[in-house]
Formats: C-alpha cells, structure tokens, sequence
C-alpha cells in the first residue's frame, strides 16, 4: 500500500476550521458565549430548508428530543428499520414507547414502505425512517401512508447531511428530523447534533426540554429537561465545516464513483447506487458479498486489516439484540451479515482506491 495504513474514516479538516475554532475557544465565552451555537443553527436550517433548528450533543438527543416533542411513551409503537445504528431504537425505549422493526428494500437500504405498512397496528403512533448511509429513504411512497394513517414522521437522518429527494432535503418531508456531526460523519463538530423541523410548536417544546425545561431566559424550571445543548466551542467546528459541506459532499460521491468503477460491475459483489431524482451523500461507500467468493464477509475485513486497511461491518439489524424481540426481516439480516463500510477517510485519493480495491479482488479471488 502506499500508505502505511487507511483508515475506515475521518474528516476533512483545513485553516478554516483550525482558525474558526481558535477563534471560539479565544473570543467565544462571556456575552459570546452562544454566537457560534446562533450561527451553526441559523444557516444549518437554511441550508436543509426547514425554519427551526436546534444544535445539540449528539443526534441520539436530538432524537430523544424528536421523541418528547411528540409525546410519545408507553403503550405507543414507533415504526423503525431494522438495520440502522441503535439509536434508532433505543430512543424510544428511553420514552417506554415500543420500537417495531421492519424490513428494508435491497436496493437502497432505507425503510420498505410495503413493510411499513403491514405493521401499522391501532398503537402505532409514528414512524422513524433512517436515511441509512446517505441514501433518502422513499419518502414519496412513505409519507402518503403515514399521512393515512395519521402518523408522525421523525426521521432519523443522522447519517444524510447533503442528501436531497427531488431538490430537497429529506428533512422536509418529515415532522421532525435529526442530523449527526460525529467524527466518522459528513461534516463533524467532534460529537453533536442537529434538531430540525418546520413545525413551531414542537421546536418550542425540544428547545426547552433541551435547556433542562427552563423558562426561557431564567432558571426557573417549568418542567423536567435534559442537558442537551450544544456547547459553542462544538459549534464553531459545525459551524466551519458547514461552510465547506458542499465541497464535502463532492468528496465523497467522487470517492464512491472510483470504488463503483472499480467493484460495481463485479458479479456477486451488490453496491447500491442512487436512485432516479436522490443524490446520495454517498457518506459510506459499501459493499454486500453474493456471489461464492474464497472467503466471507468477517474473513474480507480480516484479510484486510491485515495489510493495513481499515474497514467496519454494516450494522447488525437491531432485532437480534436480547433486549428485543427478533423479527423475520431477512432483507436486514442478509445485508447486516454480508455488508462492509470500505474506508472514507478524507485523505483518500484514487491511487488509494486502485490499492484498496486490488486487495479486496485479491483477498476474494476473483
């Protein structure tokens, strides 16, 4: 390899953000204290077209605060794919709603609207779509029948920053949506999140749960809250690497397009690619294994890690975890027991991508 080693991921970080940070931790406390929290939270909403946004730790409290907002809890079901990042479900457990699990579609990864619709029950309060590794969910199927059946649509877009459906951002078709800066994401802030929606009265809602349920500009608690609040100097990274997402975004579908020119066309290697009027942030490039190769999935990442390149397994499909109850969801199951997350690092460069890519046709001989 030309690299001593690649890794599975990592951000992009140029001046920009080193000044913009410097500047946070030198200028950005006393009467400064929320400027870049203000900022990142403006044009972050601008930026996905909705009109409120609420910066937060992580988007695991940017959807428990989805959660409470919409008032659910015990007795209520909440609809969830059952391959995505645990926080798709524990969410609502925190809230002691029940999460059901259903199956996702071969082709996109994302929520099946057939199977969203069969388990909708008289308990099923609302649905959380995930837009799983920057693909848009199919919310033109999915929105009518949640709109039938008058139920909420808190989407989980954790991993989708840049992701648009027919122009828009996938936050749009739902009530309330949540994005993730984590190290590993499209645009990082370190740890955080993002609290989205065009609806005031839940915005008011989360924006004081996530104050500790303090009236607003006092210490007068109204109800109990939560510490969810993003700090400035997280925000002032955010804030910086909004002003590059685009040029993000680019990255990474280039990064795609070099592995899909390269492993797409391979028969038994499946690697998903856009659908008509969706631009996929292409944020983890990956691949599912169907054909008979010389080893399996874990013996891929093994062989892999071995020479040097960092890999990650997709998601095992949540169902199967003791504290739930395992669901026949054999599109979820297969993709989780066969997929991988090639490496996205930002360093990566096409002469990487030839080396990764001549060691994984190697490893599986063919």
């Amino acid at each position: 390899m030309k690299r001593e080693r690649i890794h599975s991921a990592g951000p992009s970080i140029t001046q920009l953000e080193i000044d913009t940070v410097t500047d946070a931790a030198t200028t950005g406390f006393y009467s400064n204290y929320r400027d870049y929290i203000e900022k990142f939270e403006t044009e972050f909403a601008e930026y996905v077209g909705v009109k409120y946004a609420i910066a937060t730790t992580s988007a695991t409290t940017a959807m428990h605060l989805m959660v409470l907002a919409a008032g659910l809890g015990p007795g209520d079901e909440v609809i969830v794919p059952d391959l995505s990042w645990i926080a798709t479900a524990s969410v609502h457990v925190f809230s002691g709603a029940t999460p059901v699990f259903v199956d996702i579609e071969p082709d996109t990864w994302t929520m099946s609207p057939a199977s969203l619709e069969a388990a909708i029950t008289p308990k099923t309060k609302a649905v959380m779509p995930v837009d799983l590794y920057g693909h848009a969910v199919d919310y033109d199927a999915i929105v009518p029948i949640c709109r039938k059946h008058g139920l909420m649509i808190i989407s989980d877009s954790a991993p989708a920053v840049g992701t648009l459906l027919n122009g828009k951002s996938t936050a749009t078709y739902a009530d309330m949506a949540a994005y993730s800066f984590q190290g590993a994401k499209m645009m990082i802030s370190g740890e955080g999140g993002m609290f989205v929606t065009n609806n005031e009265e839940l915005f008011r809602k989360a924006d004081q749960l996530a104050e500790d349920g303090r009236k607003p500009g006092t210490f007068w608690i109204e109800k109990i809250g939560y510490h969810y609040r993003m700090s400035n100097l997280t925000a002032s990274l955010g804030y910086a690497q909004l002003q590059r997402v685009e040029e993000l975004v680019a990255m990474k579908r280039q990064l795609f397009d070099w592995y899909h020119d390269r492993l797409g066309d391979i028969p038994g290697i499946f690697m998903f690619k856009e659908k008509p009027n969706c631009r996929a942030n292409c944020s983890y490039p990956s691949i599912v294994l169907e054909g008979d190769f010389k080893v399996d999935r874990d013996g891929l990442r093994d062989e892999m890690r071995n020479r040097n390149i960092d890999t990650r397994p997709i998601f095992p499909y949540m169902s199967q975890f003791p504290m739930f109850e395992t669901q026949d969801n054999p599109v979820a199951r297969r993709i989780a027991e066969t997929g991988i997350n090639l490496p996205t690092a930002a360093y990566i460069d096409e002469q990487d991508v030839d080396d990764i890519c001549d060691v994984v046709k190697d490893i599986l001989g063919v």
